[in-house]
Formats: C-alpha cells, sequence, structure tokens
C-alpha cells in the first residue's frame, strides 16, 4: 500500500506558527460526502479542493466533485473508482484509505458546519499569504504605492470571492447542458427559453430572462424605473407564479406594496393613500388581491444594502425560497462595506462585478436599477444612450443587458410626435445591449395614475372608457350608502370602506413574502 504523504508545511508564519488547518475534520467531511446522499449537495458551495490543507484529502475532495458535477452516486466504491481512472488512487493512501475516511464518521448531520470550519482556515490561510505577499512588496521601494494598493484591492476582492470560482470544464456535459435547454425551449409553448415577463415583444426580443444575466434597467428620474420593475414583479410572481425577490434600498415595504395595489386594483395613489375608497373600489380591492396574498414575492427593504449582505441574503432566498429572479432598486444607493476603494466610481464597478458574478454562481438573473447622468437633459435628442449610465462605465461592460426607459410625452408635453404619431402613455423600453441577441425598442403603455406599465395593444382604451363612466355610477350608489349607517366590509374581515388593511405587518430587513 501506498504510504499517505505528509501535510504540506508552507505558509509558515515568521513566528513559528502553522497556518489555520483542522485535517481530523477534513477527513470526517470527505467520509460524509461518501455515506451520506445528500452531504456533498449541502457542502459544494461551501469548498473547493483547495479548500483543504492535506494534498490528499484534495486529491479525494476533487474526484468526489467530479462525481457530483457528473451527477453520479457519491459513495466508497465510486470515489475509489474515480481516483483510480484519476491516477491518483495510490497517492492517496490506496482504497484502505476511503474505507478508513468512512469509518471516521457516526453521522453527516454536522456536515455543513464541519465544512464552514474548513473553508474559513482556507480563508485564513489565504489571507496569510496575501499579508505576507503585500508586506513584502510594501517594503520594496521601487514599488508604486498606488499600484501596490490596487493590486491589494483586487486580490483581497479576489479572496472574498472564493466561493464564486468554478473550475474549468470540458467541452461534452456543456454541450448537454446547452441541448438541454434548447430541447426545454421546443417543449415550452411560450417558446421562451427564459422567463416570461408579462411584456409581448420583450419576451420576443430576449426570450425572456436568461439564468446568470446581469440586466440593468436605467432612466432619468420620474420615468417611472420602479413602477416597471413593480409592474414585471407582479407579471411574474402573481400570473406566472415565478419565486421573485425585490431588495429596495429607496423605499420600505409598505410604502411599495401600496404603490403594488394600486398597479393590481387600478385604484390612484392617492386614494389608497387617504383610504377614500368607494364600495366598488373596495370591491375591486379585495378581489385582485387574492391572488397577491398567495403570490411568491419576497421584500427587503435593507438600507444601505451591502453587496457582501446581498450576495448572503440572496443564496438563502435562492436555497430556502427557490427564487429565480432578483430585482434591485438601485444599483447606486448599494456599497461595498469592508471593502477600501479609492473612489465611488470604484466601488460602483465592483459593485457591478458582484452582481454579475452572483448572478452566474446562484444561475438566475439579477436586474439593477441604475440612474443616468444630466447628459439628456442638455441634448435636443432626449433618448438614452449607454454613456448616460451614472458614474461608472462597468456598468455597461458587465451587463448582458442594458435597456432605457424613455418616454417622449415627458419632454415634449404633447400628445403627438414630430410625425403626428399619438405618444400618449408611449414608453419606449430601449434595449441598447444585448449580449446575445438583438437591441431595439419595445413599446409599453405608461398608465401614470395607476403607476403600471402594459403592453401598448392590451386595450387601455377600452378600460379609460369603462372608467370614465365610473363616476356618474360610483357616485349614486354612494349616496345610496350614506343612507346606511354602517357599510358592509368588503374584506369581510371588520374593515369598512375608507380603512387601509395593513397588507404588510411591518417592516423588517428579512424579506417578507405576501
Amino acid at each position: 500500500m501506498a504510504k499517505k504523504p505528509e501535510y504540506r508545511q508552507e505558509l509558515i508564519d515568521p513566528s513559528g506558527k502553522l497556518p489555520p488547518r483542522d485535517t481530523d475534520l477534513e477527513e470526517v467531511v470527505l467520509g460524509a460526502c461518501m455515506l451520506e446522499k445528500d452531504a456533498y449537495m449541502n457542502v459544494c458551495d461551501i469548498l473547493v479542493p483547495d479548500s483543504f490543507y492535506d494534498p490528499v484529502n484534495q486529491k479525494i475532495f476533487q474526484a468526489i466533485t467530479t462525481l457530483g458535477f457528473n451527477q453520479r452516486p457519491i459513495d466508497m466504491m465510486t470515489v475509489t473508482e474515480q481516483l483510480r481512472h484519476d491516477g491518483t488512487l495510490e497517492e492517496v493512501g490506496g482504497a484502505i484509505h476511503i474505507t478508513e475516511l468512512t469509518a471516521r464518521v457516526y453521522s453527516a448531520a454536522n456536515v455543513e458546519y464541519h465544512a464552514r470550519i474548513i473553508a474559513q482556515k482556507y480563508l485564513a490561510r489565504r489571507l496569510i499569504s496575501f499579508t505576507a505577499d503585500i508586506g513584502t512588496k510594501a517594503f520594496d521601494e521601487s514599488n508604486d504605492v498606488n499600484d501596490l494598493l490596487q493590486e491589494a484591492e483586487g486580490q483581497l476582492f479576489d479572496i472574498s470571492q472564493t466561493q464564486l470560482k468554478r473550475e474549468v470544464t470540458q467541452i461534452d456535459p456543456v454541450i448537454n447542458l446547452a441541448l438541454e435547454q434548447i430541447q426545454t425551449a421546443a417543449n415550452n409553448e411560450s417558446g421562451l427559453s427564459g422567463l416570461q415577463t408579462g411584456y409581448t415583444d420583450l419576451d420576443r426580443m430576449t426570450s425572456g430572462w436568461q439564468n446568470s444575466d446581469l440586466i440593468i434597467i436605467a432612466a432619468r428620474p420620474a420615468m417611472g424605473k420602479t413602477a416597471f420593475v413593480l409592474s414585471m414583479a407582479k407579471n411574474m410572481a402573481v400570473d406566472f407564479n415565478t419565486p421573485i425577490a425585490i431588495f429596495t434600498l429607496e423605499m420600505a415595504n409598505v410604502q411599495l406594496v401600496k404603490r403594488l395595489i394600486s398597479n393590481v386594483a387600478d385604484l390612484e395613489g392617492e386614494k389608497i393613500k387617504s383610504g377614500q375608497l368607494s364600495p366598488e373600489e373596495w370591491d375591486r380591492l379585495n378581489s385582485r388581491l387574492r391572488n397577491v396574498y398567495s403570490a411568491p414575492l419576497y421584500l427587503d427593504e435593507t438600507p444601505g444594502l451591502s453587496i457582501t449582505e446581498l450576495r448572503t441574503k440572496a443564496r438563502r432566498l435562492v436555497r430556502e425560497k427557490g427564487v429565480r429572479l432578483i430585482m434591485i432598486d438601485y444599483l447606486q444607493l448599494m456599497n461595498a462595506t469592508g471593502m477600501k476603494l479609492g473612489s465611488r466610481e470604484q466601488e460602483v464597478s465592483t459593485i457591478s462585478r458582484s452582481l454579475k458574478a452572483l448572478a452566474k454562481e446562484l444561475n438566475i438573473p439579477i436586474i439593477a436599477l441604475s440612474q443616468l447622468n444630466r447628459s439628456t437633459e442638455t441634448r435636443d435628442d432626449k433618448r438614452p444612450v449607454l454613456s448616460d449610465l451614472r458614474e461608472s462605465g462597468a456598468i455597461e461592460q458587465d451587463a448582458d443587458i442594458v435597456c432605457f426607459i424613455h418616454r417622449p410625452e415627458y419632454y415634449t408635453k404633447s400628445s403627438e410626435d414630430a410625425e403626428g404619431h399619438d405618444i400618449r402613455g408611449l414608453a419606449q423600453l430601449i434595449v441598447a445591449k444585448h449580449r446575445s441577441g438583438a437591441v431595439g425598442d419595445v413599446k409599453l403603455r405608461f398608465v401614470s395614475k395607476y403607476a403600471k406599465f402594459e403592453n401598448w395593444d392590451e386595450g387601455y382604451n377600452v378600460m379609460q372608457e369603462t372608467l370614465s363612466e365610473a363616476p356618474m355610477k360610483l357616485g349614486s350608489k354612494m349616496n345610496a350608502d350614506d343612507n346606511n349607517s354602517a357599510a358592509p366590509s368588503p374584506f369581510g374581515f371588520g374593515l369598512q370602506p375608507g380603512t387601509m388593511p395593513d397588507i404588510m405587518p411591518g417592516p423588517g430587513d428579512q424579506g417578507i413574502p405576501f
């Protein structure tokens, strides 16, 4: 039997200390992965082969990772066979050592906790190596300090992204995955390979929001950025039952939900704020909110959210709630806490790059709203362009799709454009960058009093005619109701017209389903 190699001894501190490690825990985790069916799935997002201090354990975990990637069973026999296939079985001590690893494990119940200890020690070793290297370079006066700071920031950021790194992959499994996605799209009645937004022309152009894409939606203030993503979230979560998470850094949860109520129930925002609704409006509110109560829509209102906090919460939402898309309102309100960056532009660049990395890690689309600079206000042509993105050109580089919201009516103050076309309510969603598809304009209709976006051809005129007749009908019924001492509650649990229900029981930062 081959002799098991000794533990490596590099990274010894100048004081003579050995680097942080726990080889006993490493062996326990390896044994658990070979004994329990779900153990590897619990640790695969936490550990990489380099997380293990002992080179023997690194090779064994590499074999386990290969099996897991190919969706093959992971047990003592398959790991032994994989090591034999890799040509490293004798290097790790042979089949006898693999058997010894499984014999050391009594339960895999705490495997995730053990894995996090190993990961922490791995990060500590990387930090020791990082600080030693930077310290050595700092003593060398021939190095430019500013360049050294940039290098240090980059390396430290890479260390913080440890769990986001992926190994190189041979093309065969990737081809199979691509074919599966093509077949799924072919079997889908809508013909879309991504998540359906409810906006027909947009879905046709993008084939739906694609997994791992970073989508930037930008506009000047008052163009309706929040209204657009809220309308889209309603379409996706309520109409298509797609789990959505919204991180709102600008509004409180209850404010956002009131805007959603206005959107869903076709009620003016001022009426929602005042609660002055007619019985018919209460009935409409009650009937249309029934589906919203059970919708897989999750909110988080943490102010000044850092990219680290977002990453932690996003992982939990995807794992526990099955969230398939994340929206952030908006990017410039985030921060890169813990990173010493030279300027706000560098910070926004770091946030943008981190969002793209997070989208790839979780394999879901991430939509981030962004502000535009004031360049559009000084031009005759008010249509936004990519150079108008505020604070960082990195946003344009990192994004897979960049969309602008432009409402010509806002600038012309007229019902027609120069060619005489009716532009009342017209909102153009300008797809200015599309990494894997076409660019162009999508026509939508913006209904300002309900703060909602619709497909351009959804028949808003019919709804408008219906609403124009409503005052007469509502007025007569309200007069009749005035004769009653108490109107019946349209909600059926004691609320009277003119009283707003407490849809959101209280603000919090844990993401509230409703």
